[in-house]
């Protein structure tokens, strides 16, 4: 069983809904991400979602766009990112992270290349963003030859045919974007979630993670509320980034960890 699916398993038996915050690899500081990733699973997260940079991205909005700008001026490149997973894992067998692309720099890898290297490394899962699932069952395939799970993200505009499709090459999780705008938006009904996933879960029978517009304790816990019987977790990645983007080098971590404990407490409170 892999790692996510022992994350979920777990979180089930507990009767607690997930936690997957995203950062951005090797923003602010290459030289800190390993550390980060350390602070977000003390803090409390259950599965960590690494971003690899890239130059043109479609579905993130300005605080990950200057991320990403700011790690690839750095030299960041998707190689260091798995490097990084690699020493994650030399302290940490358990938290399972899933890297976050777009289809550029795994293409320019190659996909048999890159599963063997992520698979080395100890990568649990890949989303890649503009990867329609209509196109991907061979790069589905790599990824679960390897152990590793293809997650896909799933919008309110999504058709019944494209969640059936997503259902049909999907393991791990699905991420379910809860608003039509990019990652940071603000406007975000709650209400709306909870009668989408009934449809979602008619086709995919995976976990739901529920992301986009999610910026505080307040948030989180309203999503939890909202879609109790339905999502399984949280995903939280652009007010994290700014966090980091503010925060001074030498209090980071912390600062990270504090902010996932808070988000950890408020989603363990909800009903």
């Amino acid at each position: 069983m892999s790692r996510i699916k022992n994350t979920f398993a777990a979180l089930a038996a507990q009767g607690k809904k997930g936690l997957i915050p995203f950062i951005t690899a090797g923003d602010p500081n290459p030289e800190q991400t390993v550390e980060f990733m350390h602070a977000l699973a003390k803090g409390g997260a259950d599965v960590i979602e690494l971003g690899v940079p890239f130059s043109d991205p479609m579905a993130d909005g300005p605080v990950i766009q200057r991320s990403s700008e700011r790690a690839l001026a750095r030299g960041v490149t998707l190689k260091s990112v798995l490097a990084d997973v690699k020493r994650f894992r030399e302290s940490d067998d358990k938290t399972p992270v899933v890297l976050m692309s777009y289809a550029n720099p795994i293409e320019r890898m190659g996909a048999d290349a890159f599963a063997k290297a992520a698979k080395e490394a100890g990568v649990d899962g890949v989303l890649v963003v503009d990867y329609p699932p209509e196109e991907a069952e061979n790069f589905g395939q790599a990824m679960r030859a390897a152990g590793i799970d293809p997650i896909f993200l799933l919008a309110p505009t999504s058709t019944d045919e494209r969640i059936a499709a997503v259902g049909k090459i999907a393991s791990g999780y699905v991420y379910y974007v809860s608003l039509k705008g990019v990652t940071g938006s603000a406007n975000l009904d709650v209400s709306s979630i909870a009668s989408k996933i009934p449809a979602i879960k008619s086709h995919v029978p995976l976990p739901i993670g529920v992301g986009f517009g999610i910026r505080d304790a307040q948030t989180a816990r309203a999503v939890a509320d909202a879609v109790a019987d339905a999502a399984d977790a949280v995903v939280m990645g652009s007010r994290l980034v700014q966090l980091l983007e503010e925060a001074p080098p030498a209090t980071a971590a912390a600062s990270l960890t504090s902010f996932i404990a808070e988000i950890r407490q408020a989603l363990d409170a909800a009903k």
